[in-house]
């Protein structure tokens, strides 16, 4: 029963045990969020595209001057691409996942509502499916007599025309869940500018070009629209195909026209790579502070733990001129530094809770989940035992014979 004299010790010491006390609650507080901002900078990072990333290819031009024929132009691109070994698949489209752009439109399920149900991401060209590697997980893919050209779409777009205009549109499983709970989208009406639209496929996932929201990530939609603005993905066979198709696509792009430049030439994978780099950055960042920060807590226990030693030598012989064993002294400090631990660690808890509140609030985190605190709370009680056990060893190793002399 060493719990009391432990207490009796520490009401003496009360300015080094409150430091202790401090030092491991700001180390709990901050690792705990620190490693959950962490976790979900790792689970932004790999998530899901929707796309076969390994095999695509993305390549933007940029006219130089003006060209006439658009049209005949990103259909001479799209023959010529597909000649080329080791292609699978090549499409025309207005954007790209992780390309940073941000063409979306707002979504409503009754035409008189004031305002949208969501926000979704407006994909648009031609055989964006098979050139994305699309699953198509309920009803079909956009047919050739689905498309119209986007110059007419805009014309009748802006004539009011909804007659003239498609109607068939393929949406993402999470956009289907989210207009529809529980229920089958196919055939289901949307509007989008008061323009109706009907469900008729439904693909696995489409992440959006540019993600501000983890929760709306995956709201996409396919228009049956043709592109003619140069922006091309090439999808080959396979992952070894993609340099030398990348360098042949561009040759062959600039003996078709040699007056336009490229603006981006790279693979997905790359793409995601330039895309998460600031997630990425942010987490080594916080993982550099969680290990600074356990590393001065263990630094700190063990200066205390050894200024501690140094100041209570005499009482240390003492005990061990009364039969106190090595063992004895060892446990006594173990159970010194837990109980010190144990404190620090309820205050960082609710510390924690609290940073986590106002994370919540000022920059729209979740809720911090139970489970770090416990997790948590082992690591420091791990932290503190091992830090200890140097100056606890050295106090055990006090000789009796300190007992006797003087002050």
């Amino acid at each position: 029963m060493e719990i009391l004299p432990i207490l009796s010790t520490l009401r003496r010491h009360k300015i080094t045990a409150f430091l202790v006390i401090i030092e491991i609650a700001l180390t709990c507080a901050i690792v705990c969020n620190a490693v959950f901002i962490i976790n979900q900078r790792l689970d932004r990072m790999n998530m899901q595209s929707g796309v076969d990333e390994h095999n695509l290819l993305h390549i933007e031009l940029a006219d130089i001057g003006i060209t006439k024929d658009e049209k005949a132009r990103t259909a001479e691109d799209l023959a010529a691409l597909r000649q080329i070994p080791g292609v699978a698949q090549v499409a025309s489209l207005n954007q790209v996942p992780f390309g940073n752009s941000s063409s979306n439109g707002g979504i409503k399920l009754d035409p008189k509502q004031n305002l949208s149900t969501l926000n979704a991401t407006m994909y648009s060209g031609e055989n964006i499916g098979p050139g994305l590697g699309l699953q198509v997980i309920a009803g079909r893919d956009l047919q050739a007599d689905d498309y119209m050209d986007s110059d007419v779409v805009m014309r009748a777009v802006a004539a009011r025309d909804t007659k003239s205009l498609p109607h068939g549109i393929m949406i993402t499983q999470n956009m289907a869940e989210r207009l529809w709970p529980g229920q089958q989208a196919l055939g289901k009406q949307i509007y989008l500018a008061d323009i109706p639209l009907t469900v008729v496929g439904v693909v696995k996932e489409l992440v959006r070009p540019s993600i501000w929201d983890d929760a709306a990530k995956s709201y996409s939609m396919i228009l049956p629209m043709r592109e003619s603005r140069g922006e091309y993905v090439i999808r080959t066979k396979s992952p070894q195909d993609r340099d030398r198709v990348l360098a042949a696509a561009i040759a062959k792009l600039k003996e078709i026209n040699p007056h336009r430049v490229v603006l981006k030439k790279h693979t997905f994978d790359d793409m995601r790579h330039d895309f998460f780099q600031n997630d990425r950055a942010m987490a080594g960042l916080l993982v550099g502070v969680c290990v600074a920060l356990l590393v001065v807590t263990a630094l700190g226990i063990v200066g205390l733990g050894s200024f501690w030693v140094a100041q209570r030598r005499r009482q240390i012989g003492v005990r061990r001129a009364l039969g106190a064993t090595r063992s004895n002294i060892l446990h006594y400090f173990q159970t010194e530094n837990f109980l010190l631990a144990t404190i620090g660690i309820v205050v960082g808890m609710v510390l924690a809770y609290g940073i986590n509140l106002l994370l919540m609030v000022h920059y729209e985190l979740p809720r911090l989940p139970a489970i770090y605190f416990p997790v948590g709370a082992l690591l420091l009680w791990v932290i503190g035992q091992l830090a200890v056990l140097g100056p606890a060893m050295r106090a055990a190793a006090v000789p009796p014979v300190v007992a006797t002399r003087s002050v």
